[in-house]
C-alpha cells in the first residue's frame, strides 16, 4: 500500500477531486479524454490550460505553477507510444517518468507491464494529476514530488523524461542527471519535439513519431518527435 499523500500535494489532489467532480463544462474545465496518440491511456486535461490557470489562481487567491500536467505534451505522447509498441523495454522492470506532468509515462509504462513505476514532478498539482489519472487507467503508480536532479542518480531500470529540455536551465540539471544514471546503469530514454535546448550531440535517436498536440499556443496540429538515449 502507497503511503498517503501530504502537505501541498494532498492538498492539490483535494482541489482537483472538487474540479472533476464539480458538475458543468467550458474552457476552464477539466475533461477525462483518450490521449490524441496513446489512445490507451485516459487523462484528465484542460479544454484550455492558460484559462483553466487563470480562474484557479483566482479561486485561491494567488500564484500557482504552470499546470503543464493538464496538456498531453508530444514529448511525451511518442514516449508513452513507444514504450506500449515495444513492453520489451518495460516489462518486470523498475522505471522512473522524470517530470512526469500528467503521469502519461508513467501510467503507459504500467500497462507495458513494469514491475514498479514512479512518477516524479516538483509541481504539486502534478503528483496529483498523476495520483488521478493512474487511479482513472487503474494502474498503480506511485507519485512523488522531491527534486531528484541533483542526487547521485535513482533506483530505476529504466527513467523516461519527455519534454524536459525547454529551457537552458533545466537542460543543464537534467542532462547531467541522465548521463548519472545511464552511467550508473540504467537504460534512459527522451522524448523531444525539437525543444532549443535539446542537447543533440549527446543523444541517438531511436524512432520519430508525426505527433497530434493539445499544447496551447502551438500553431500545428502536429509535431515530428524524436525518441532518443544519451550516446
Amino acid at each position: 500500500m502507497l503511503a498517503p499523500m501530504r502537505g501541498a500535494a494532498a492538498t492539490a489532489l483535494s482541489e482537483l477531486e472538487r474540479e472533476i467532480d464539480a458538475p458543468g463544462g467550458g474552457l476552464d474545465r477539466l475533461r477525462l479524454v483518450p490521449t490524441p496518440f496513446v489512445p490507451e491511456v485516459r487523462l484528465h486535461l484542460a479544454e484550455d490550460a492558460i484559462v483553466w490557470w487563470a480562474r484557479m489562481e483566482a479561486a485561491v487567491g494567488h500564484a500557482l505553477p504552470p499546470p503543464y500536467w493538464a496538456s498531453a505534451w508530444a514529448g511525451g505522447q511518442a514516449l508513452a507510444r513507444h514504450l506500449l509498441d515495444h513492453p520489451e523495454l518495460v516489462a518486470g522492470r523498475r522505471v522512473l517518468d522524470l517530470a512526469a506532468g500528467s503521469g502519461l509515462v508513467a501510467i503507459a509504462a504500467a500497462l507495458a507491464g513494469a514491475a514498479q513505476v514512479v512518477a516524479n514532478d516538483i509541481d504539486p498539482y502534478a503528483v496529483a494529476s498523476v495520483v488521478l489519472n493512474a487511479r482513472a487507467n487503474r494502474v498503480a503508480v506511485h507519485a512523488t514530488g522531491d527534486d531528484l536532479l541533483d542526487s547521485a542518480g535513482a533506483e530505476a531500470d529504466l527513467i523516461v523524461a519527455g519534454d524536459v529540455f525547454y529551457s537552458r536551465t533545466m537542460a543543464d540539471r537534467m542532462l547531467p542527471f541522465l548521463q548519472r544514471a545511464a552511467a550508473g546503469g540504467a537504460e534512459v530514454l527522451v522524448g523531444d519535439p525539437g525543444r532549443g535546448h535539446l542537447p543533440a550531440d549527446r543523444l541517438t535517436v531511436l524512432a520519430d513519431y508525426p505527433v497530434p498536440t493539445t499544447e496551447p499556443s502551438v500553431d500545428s496540429s502536429l509535431r515530428r518527435v524524436q525518441v532518443l538515449r544519451p550516446a
